[in-house]
């Protein structure tokens, strides 16, 4: 009894010390993004396995992992090295135990992939490549995982953070790791792409404990990017840049809908010459909240501290159409 017992927490433990998990290496040459996506059955996944550097590349490390893998693999990108080069020399530098229990996958600077899992890697355990992505993992139900992941990042439209959402998803939906879910995380990377001032990390998730971790990925990826394209729309507008500055709000619209939202989008569609397009957005904001409707009723003399909104208010064929119902 004593030897199973014993036999049972070294097995916890080996577990423990692995990072089981499935995730997916994504490249936007278009965008000049390189970012990955995960999930797995293991606390705060994000703190292990995703390593990105905008210009340099984008390396995931699992399984029996070895965490040097990301610094010193991003250091061996910097340096010029294409991706099949630093997984070889990473394997080549490798003197810790359980090297052959590794997984990892490596997209260099100009998009070139390489990926390796061990002949000791957890099972199920493998890896499937496209064009631009790598999808491995270990400790899953089978080979559909990685399949699935691929065929969903490629048939997703948009930029590079929801190809890797819905890859990371389709993988969750085909079984994941089989031993349950705990946590996620996404990290996509782009030169000046970041938040605030000197900043490439255009999105870091990371969901450590929670049930059900890919749809809290998808709602903090929401918010992540409602609040990317809202600053993007106010420091479009301030330079002067209206057709940017709509399209960030399009965006904006589209991940934090709100009246408040379609009004902004509308007034700059109208103020682009777009007036059936204005007419949908403020039709839109009036359904999803009829008190917006106020905002319209207002006489054009009142609306002297609203200066955006006072051309529409004067417009009245195009008040008639939108509130034809106005006397």
């Amino acid at each position: 009894m004593l030897r199973t017992a014993l036999l049972f927490l070294a097995a916890l433990a080996l577990h423990a010390a692995d990072v089981n998990t499935f995730s997916i290496v994504g490249y936007d040459p278009a965008a000049r993004e390189w970012g990955i996506a995960v999930a797995s059955r293991y606390f705060s996944v994000g703190s292990v396995v995703p390593w990105a550097e905008a210009e340099t590349g984008a390396i995931a490390t699992q399984a029996n992992v070895n965490v040097g893998y990301g610094p010193r693999g991003l250091e061996l990108l910097r340096q010029g090295l294409s991706a099949k080069q630093v997984m070889e020399k990473l394997l080549a530098e490798d003197a810790f135990e359980g090297k052959d229990g590794r997984q990892f996958a490596i997209i260099d600077r100009d998009g070139n992939i390489a990926a390796f899992t061990g002949p000791n890697a957890p099972n199920w355990a493998g890896d499937r490549q496209g064009k631009t992505w790598s999808a491995q993992g270990n400790i899953l139900v089978g080979p559909q995982v990685p399949e699935a992941m691929g065929r969903a990042f490629e048939a997703t439209q948009g930029e590079l953070a929801e190809k890797l959402f819905a890859a990371v998803k389709a993988g969750d939906d085909a079984g994941g790791d089989s031993r349950g879910k705990q946590s996620a995380s996404m990290l996509v990377v782009r030169k000046g792409g970041g938040r605030n001032i000197n900043n490439d990390r255009y999105l870091y998730l990371n969901v450590d404990d929670n049930p059900a971790p890919v749809p809290e990925l998808r709602r903090l990826l929401n918010l992540a990017l409602a609040s990317g394209y809202q600053d993007r729309m106010s420091k479009l507008t301030t330079a002067n840049k209206p057709r940017e500055a709509r399209d960030a709000a399009a965006g904006y619209a589209q991940y934090a809908p709100s009246a408040n939202a379609q009004i902004s989008l509308g007034v700059m569609d109208y103020n682009l010459g777009d007036k059936p397009g204005a007419l949908a957005d403020f039709r839109k904001a009036i359904e999803m909240d009829p008190a917006a409707r106020r905002r319209f009723e207002a006489a054009p003399a009142n609306a002297k501290g609203n200066n955006r909104m006072k051309p529409i208010l004067d417009d009245a064929e195009f008040m008639k159409q939108l509130l034809p119902d106005k006397r």
